[in-house]
């Protein structure tokens, strides 16, 4: 290989927007069932811009959701483990690594309505940061997912996120199904999914399922420092 050849892909740049359909009247009987099931979903844009994907908004994402943090042990007797934010350096340089990927974004002035209070950035968030992202036609990252790949016959699906105030209105699904359709355009169909007990029932509604061949993931455990 040329030297200063780089060997990452291509940058993908894509971008969707979604938009739920009327809410239904809550006060007929045929709609009641459904308007209690799934609350109305605001406005979203879905892209794969990576200028999208901001390290410190991912990090406050993955927080928000108790995702891919380190856990401060020991906690204290009686009192759950508080997690941590994910080390920023570490996730720049995976973000930066990834085959794609996916940010899923939403006006401030629908999330407000949303919380019903004027929540803050900092407590939407789940970091005391001010990110600026308050401010009216601003936007925020409300969801996540990425994908690593040896560019030939493999890929991977990690931390697909989605903040819990728009959790079970299909957003994660959304991005998952992004992520899929750019794998399978490029001849790639051999695609795993790291996640945890919690999240399987997620990902098989999604389409994956165990391994045909029987194979099963393991992770190196020995020598991990302390």
């Amino acid at each position: 290989m040329a030297a200063g050849v780089s060997r990452l892909p291509p940058r993908l740049t894509t971008l969707a927007v979604y938009s739920s359909s009327p809410t239904p009247n809550p006060f007929s009987p045929n709609n009641r069932r459904v308007a209690r099931a799934r609350p109305r979903l605001p406005p979203i844009s879905i892209s794969m811009d990576p200028a999208l994907a901001d390290p410190a908004h991912v990090q406050a994402l993955m927080l928000a959701c108790a995702h891919s943090c380190a856990i401060r042990l020991p906690a204290p007797p009686g009192a759950a483990a508080r997690p941590e934010p994910v080390d920023i350096r570490k996730l720049r340089t995976a973000l930066a690594h990834s085959f794609l990927v996916v940010s899923v974004v939403c006006g401030a002035r629908f999330l407000e309505l949303e919380d019903g209070d004027g929540a803050d950035d900092r407590r939407f968030l789940g970091l005391e940061l001010d990110l600026g992202l308050g401010r009216r036609g601003e936007q925020r990252l409300v969801g996540f997912g990425r994908a690593v790949s040896d560019v030939g016959l493999t890929a991977s699906v990690h931390d697909v996120v989605v903040h819990p105030s728009l959790q079970r209105r299909g957003i994660g699904r959304k991005i998952l199904d992004k992520i899929t359709r750019v794998l399978h355009s490029r001849g790639i169909y051999d695609i795993s999914a790291l996640c945890t007990g919690k999240e399987r029932p997620f990902f098989e509604s999604c389409g994956f399922d165990n391994d045909a061949m029987g194979s099963t993931t393991m992770m190196y455990t020995k020598s991990m420092p302390k």
